[in-house]
Parts: structure tokens; C-alpha cells; sequence
């Protein structure tokens, strides 16, 4: 069986849709000859812990574990945050407001720690896994970002043994929304540009979770470029006895902050309650994640609390519960300058569930595509208070007389098996030249 070392930061405990990514295809990649390797690092700083992921993983994985420096606990200590509290690390996500400690730690993030804080982990690791693969055979190399620093590990790896090497991107590097937004100095922005050309012309083949993304990455490279999405397990869709909810529930599942707040959500509830609409007194819109404080804040500015449930953090586990037995599933697209080519891992298990979905964001974006692909879904753009009133009224008639609207057609090509499948192509196909 050939062997593949992946480079992750992200691995379980670690919760959250990045370490889904690569738990799921290390589940499956034993199923097409492929053994994995997983390097990743020792006592990360993980804004999301969800232990139970480890059960993803099959028996008698190898798990390489690297200690790390990370320069979190001097920014808590600049914010003024306690030792025990997480930092997330999309804390940088445009729309975020920031006071001047804020915007202090952000220029010296992107103007000394680059690519990104993690920097510190790539000297240390590219020694071990130098040892490491002195004693051991291993036939590929999959590296994950972000954060890129693991791109810069695999760079180490392919320049000395020239193993064939593939690099993933599930998020832009300096493409990404929030890269202006660093404060960056020439030297600062030359040196990440350099480093990110250097990967993506270095490696053998580029994998991005959508295909705007690959798009884009044409300005900075003519190298290979393959779609390979998120997706769902089929272990995880409902099965036939599976309730749904007696309420007429609108589920949204994972973290809400500035850049996702569905503010036109809010003022058609806040319409319908005005307006004293009958499925006001049924409705119950479950926020399953982290929320940030600006949504309570907004909210109760329209002055529906009552009709929203805060549930907090949950495994993922729990978070397929919810939203196999939901009425409606919430996606919010980010709304940010790239919003077309995000492509929240959710929107794949939202599509297994086989329940309707109410999406907010850029009808012409990568998401969109996905779901009326699937015909699953309605896209509503972020000011079209009327159409989401409409839907919720919509929908709401049919919760009433039992019936549903939900399907979802031609998703099986967005399976973790078959996707898994798609990745072994790839790596048998680079690593027998």
C-alpha cells in the first residue's frame, strides 16, 4: 500500500469544518490503497475543540505530533485576555471592528509573522520530518493551508527528496479578503507574494475546495489546478425514521460574526412579528455555534430575541442532529469582496440532509451554482428583505399542511468516499511518474 504524509495544523481535537476536511479523506484513503501519514502539531491553539472527531479516525493511523511556538499568548496578553481564553484565527475576517490594540496586533501579524503566526512552526518541523523520512518510504506529499505555513514545511520536504506533492487550498493566501487589510509594507507584501508563487509553482498539482478560487489563482500561476470540494459522509444522512421538528425551525450551524450576520433575516422577522404573521408563534430560528457579540447585539435591536435560540457550541455530531431534523437550513454567505468564490463546507451536509435551505449571499457565486445544481435552494441577495419574507411564508404554509418542499438532486459527486476517490486519482497518477 503506498504511503501519503499530509501536513495539517488542523487535526482532532481540533473542531471545525478545516479538520473535517482531511479527518474524512483519511478515513477513506485506506479504501483505495493509499495509507496516510499525518503530520500535524502538538498542543495547537484551537479556537474550537470537538474531541469526538477523533472517532473519524480509522485504527493504526500514524500521527506525527510537533511541538510549536505560537505568538497567541503575547496577543492575549496585548488585549488584555486571559490565558484560558481562545483565539480565533479568523479574527482578521473583514467586517470585524477593532479598537487600536486590535489593528496593532494585526500590522505585526502580517508584517513579521509571515506567512502567517504559525511562521515558527516551519523551521522545527521540516528537521523532524527530514528524520523522519531518511528512515521511512513515503510516496506523496498533501500539504493543507491554511494556515501556509504547512505549505512551507511541504516546500522543505520537495526541495530535498522531490517527492511528488500536492498543495491544498481550502482558503486564499493573498488573495484573501482581508489581505489588504494587514497593513502590509512593500517588503511585508513582496515577501508573502514570493512565498506563495514559490509553493504553487513548486508543487505537481493545486487542489482548491471551488472553482472560482482555482480561477483566480491563474494571476499567479500557469501550474495544475483541480477542484476537489468539501462534502458530506454518507454515514451522517438522516435515515428513514429520523423526526423532524415539531416547531417550524431555521437552523443555522456555525460561527456568526460581522461578515455573516443575516441582518435581512432579522428585519423580515421583525416585519412578520409587526404584522402579527401566525408562524411567528411556531418559529424558532436555533443558532448552533459561536456567535459573536454584535448578533445578540442586532438581534435585539429588532427586537426579536424571543425567537431565536442561542445552543452554543456542539460536537458535529450534535450539529448533523440539528440539521437533519430541521425545518430550514440558514447558509450565509460571507459578505466581503470574495464572496463568489467562498464555499462553506456546511453547504455539502446541508445538502445531505435533504432539507430545504434559505441562503443569503451573491446569487451568482460558486455556492449558488451548488445549490441550484441540486435544486435544494433559494439564494436571496443581503437587502431583499421581501424575498426572505416571502420564503419564510413560503415555507411556513407548507410546515402547515405537513408537507415538504425539500430534495436534493445530484449530489453524489460531493460524497467524501467519492471525493476521496477523486484525491487517490490524483495522487496515483503523480506519484508513479
Amino acid at each position: 500500500m503506498k504511503k501519503v504524509l499530509i501536513i495539517t495544523y488542523y487535526w482532532p481535537p481540533a473542531g471545525g469544518g478545516g479538520v473535517q476536511r482531511w479527518v474524512k479523506f483519511v478515513k477513506y484513503l485506506r479504501d483505495f490503497g493509499w495509507e496516510p501519514i499525518v503530520f500535524t502539531v502538538k498542543d495547537g491553539s484551537y479556537p474550537i475543540i470537538d474531541a469526538t472527531l477523533q472517532n473519524e479516525v480509522p485504527d493504526g493511523v500514524e500521527v506525527i505530533k510537533s511541538p510549536i511556538f505560537e505568538p497567541y499568548d503575547w496577543y492575549k496578553r496585548l488585549l488584555g485576555k486571559s490565558g484560558k481564553e481562545k483565539v480565533d484565527a479568523n479574527f482578521l475576517s473583514e467586517g470585524k471592528k477593532m479598537n487600536w490594540k486590535d489593528k496593532l496586533a494585526v500590522w505585526i501579524r502580517g508584517n513579521f509573522f509571515i506567512p502567517d503566526a504559525r511562521a515558527f512552526w516551519v523551521r522545527p518541523s521540516k528537521k523532524l520530518l527530514d528524520k523522519y523520512l531518511f528512515e521511512n518510504q513515503i510516496d506523496a506529499v498533501v500539504s493543507s493551508g491554511p494556515p501556509h505555513s504547512c505549505h512551507l514545511i511541504a516546500l522543505g520536504v520537495k526541495n530535498k527528496y522531490n517527492l511528488p506533492w500536492i498543495v491544498d487550498y481550502r482558503d486564499p493566501w493573498t488573495q484573501i479578503d482581508y489581505f489588504n487589510d494587514l497593513g502590509l509594507t512593500a517588503w511585508a507584501r513582496k515577501k508573502h507574494e514570493h512565498l506563495e508563487k514559490m509553493v504553487l509553482d513548486r508543487c505537481n498539482i493545486i487542489i482548491t475546495v471551488g472553482k472560482t478560487m482555482a480561477e483566480d489563482l491563474l494571476s499567479i500561476t500557469e501550474n495544475r489546478k483541480e477542484v476537489i470540494t468539501n462534502g458530506y459522509d454518507e454515514t451522517d444522512r438522516p435515515s428513514s425514521d429520523t423526526n423532524l421538528d415539531d416547531g417550524f425551525t431555521v437552523t443555522y450551524i456555525g460561527t456568526m460574526n460581522d461578515a455573516r450576520n443575516p441582518s435581512v433575516l432579522w428585519e423580515a422577522l421583525s416585519q412578520l412579528k409587526n404584522e402579527n404573521h401566525p408562524l411567528i408563534q411556531k418559529i424558532s430560528v436555533n443558532l448552533v455555534g459561536k456567535p459573536e457579540q454584535i448578533i445578540h447585539s442586532s438581534i435585539e435591536k429588532y427586537g426579536i430575541s424571543n425567537l431565536v435560540k442561542f445552543c452554543g457550541y456542539v460536537t458535529h455530531q450534535e450539529a448533523i442532529n440539528y440539521q437533519n431534523a430541521s425545518r430550514v437550513l440558514l447558509l450565509i454567505i460571507n459578505k466581503t469582496s470574495n464572496n463568489k468564490s467562498i464555499l462553506t463546507g456546511k453547504i455539502f451536509e446541508y445538502l445531505a440532509s435533504g432539507r430545504p435551505i434559505l441562503c443569503i449571499g451573491p446569487n451568482d457565486g460558486d455556492a449558488a451554482a451548488i445549490l441550484k445544481d441540486a435544486q435544494s435552494g433559494f439564494i436571496y441577495d443581503y437587502e431583499d428583505v421581501g424575498g426572505i419574507k416571502k420564503y419564510l411564508i413560503d415555507a411556513f404554509n407548507l410546515y402547515a399542511k405537513n408537507e415538504s418542499v425539500a430534495r436534493s438532486t445530484n449530489i453524489e459527486k460531493y460524497s467524501r468516499k467519492y471525493l476521496t476517490e477523486k484525491l487517490v486519482g490524483l495522487l496515483n497518477e503523480i506519484s508513479q511518474k
